[in-house]
């Protein structure tokens, strides 16, 4: 089968494209940088490659980082460059429509969501801006583009080795700073590398899921938790804990957004697992094990 990957020059695109290639579909990449094999797309208006989309898989990772200060300019920015390409994609689409659309989000779209647990039937949040406005602003860019079928993949942190998402945590342990952030009870929702790739297979295999899919682990984790568990998988003693302050001034020195460490979601991925999708690594240690201890 043939399968798309806009944005797919990213960490998560090379990964998907990899694994996909290895599963016997041809893979087609839309980079905005020039890179082997891909073609070039300025992620803002249609193209050439526009006749890659009639039939394929299309699948939408298209996006600038989050991990950035939350100033207007910031939210302004990470809005505009998934809003954009998932705009050309639904023009490009109109004349040539992909039989699937896998539209990537993130579960960032529920916000500071405390203590209940959220399925698929949960209602997304009104604001932070840079993670529930910028969620919804791009899911709502792709709601109704011409295909066969579409799924909104709300994604929790991915954990994948090389990867700032997992890497700033082991670095934080291993420098003595991997105690509980803020009251370390916010949840954190996560996702091992390989049951993302499984899933979105799992994906474009089936034919009777569509709109919003959670993409994480089942077994959601307070901070506490996981920097507890952080520590004991890399060998490291108890640490004190960051309080909230220190979390905020840390954040304007590493240029990141406070937010990503000090709010939480405690989501499921109730229609994967009411469909019989099987994660290959359910649990926090096992999957830190798996994803540090290779090679």
């Amino acid at each position: 089968m043939k399968i798309v990957l806009a944005g797919g020059s990213g960490a998560l695109g090379r990964a998907l494209a990899a694994d996909l290639t290895a599963h016997g579909h041809q893979v087609v990449v839309l980079s905005r940088r020039p890179s082997p094999g891909a073609l070039l797309w300025d992620g803002r208006t249609t193209g050439d490659w526009a006749p890659q989309l009639r039939g394929s898989v299309l699948i939408n990772l298209a996006g600038e980082i989050v991990d950035r200060p939350p100033t207007p300019a910031n939210v302004e920015l990470l809005t505009r460059s998934r809003v954009e390409p998932t705009r050309a994609l639904a023009e490009a689409a109109g004349a040539h429509p992909p039989a699937l659309w896998l539209q990537l989000s993130t579960l960032a779209i529920y916000g500071d969501a405390g203590e209940p647990v959220l399925d698929e039937s949960a209602k997304p949040a009104d604001g932070p801006a840079q993670m529930a406005g910028v969620a919804g602003a791009w899911e709502q860019a792709a709601r109704g583009a011409p295909c066969g079928r579409q799924v909104i993949l709300r994604t929790a942190v991915v954990f994948e080795p090389g990867t700032p998402a997992l890497q700033r945590l082991v670095s934080l342990t291993r420098w003595g700073l991997g105690g509980r952030v803020g009251s370390g009870r916010q949840w954190v929702s996560w996702l091992h590398v390989a049951d993302f790739l499984a899933a979105v297979r799992f994906l474009i295999d089936s034919q009777d899921l569509a709109g919003v899919v959670h993409l994480t682990s089942p077994h959601p984790v307070r901070n506490a938790e996981l920097m507890a568990t952080f520590r004991r998988v890399l060998g490291r003693p108890p640490s004190p804990p960051t309080p909230e302050f220190l979390v905020k001034l840390g954040a304007r020195v590493l240029r990141t957004d406070p937010a990503l460490g000090l709010t939480g979601r405690r989501c499921v991925p109730g229609r994967l697992l009411e469909a019989g999708f099987e994660f290959g690594h359910p649990r926090l240690e096992e999957a830190l094990r798996d994803l540090l201890t290779r090679g």
